[in-house]
């Protein structure tokens, strides 16, 4: 086991700040791709049932329809990946990203206890997920590490302006 710690100590897998940057660039695909399909209405239509039982977004379908909420949940989405994807070499658009992407995975984790079809009967109900919760459980990966980003940029700022 020594041997292996110490390979990876001298691999850079250590390097200060690898993880916030594998993270970071993590998250701005995240956002590039899934805002991409958001364009589209059948990725719309498809979501209905996740969209229509979230306390956050329910109201996106009655008010904007099925063509304005695509629009609008990829363009936010684009948003948010494109400033923390600036977040790189800009602190405060990254805070600006990570605060979307937190609350975009506020949004979808919250809606977890509502979407219908989210236990697996034939399999005894809850803990048992379908691919409706499944779906939605990754989001919480996604929730934590926009904390991060977000804790990580705030941080990063204060410690600059007290340098100065």
């Amino acid at each position: 086991m020594n041997f292996i710690v110490d390979m990876l100590g001298r691999s850079g897998l250590l390097r200060r700040d690898l993880d916030y940057h594998l993270l970071r660039a993590a998250m701005v695909i995240i956002f590039a791709w899934f805002g991409y399909d958001k364009w589209f209405e059948a990725e719309i239509r498809g979501l209905l049932p996740i969209i229509t039982h979230g306390p956050f977004i329910f109201w996106t379908i009655p008010v904007l329809g099925i063509r304005g909420t695509a629009i609008f949940l990829g363009a936010s989405e684009w948003t948010f990946g494109t400033l923390l994807f600036l977040g790189f070499w800009n602190r405060k658009a990254g805070i600006l990203g990570a605060l979307g992407s937190t609350f975009t995975f506020i949004a979808t984790v919250t809606v977890l206890p509502f979407v219908p079809d989210a236990w697996d009967a034939g399999a005894g109900g809850f803990p048992a997920m379908t691919i409706n919760s499944a779906f939605l459980l990754k989001d919480l990966v996604l929730l934590v590490v926009s904390v991060y980003l977000l804790k990580q940029d705030v941080g990063r700022l204060i410690e600059a302006r007290e340098v100065r």
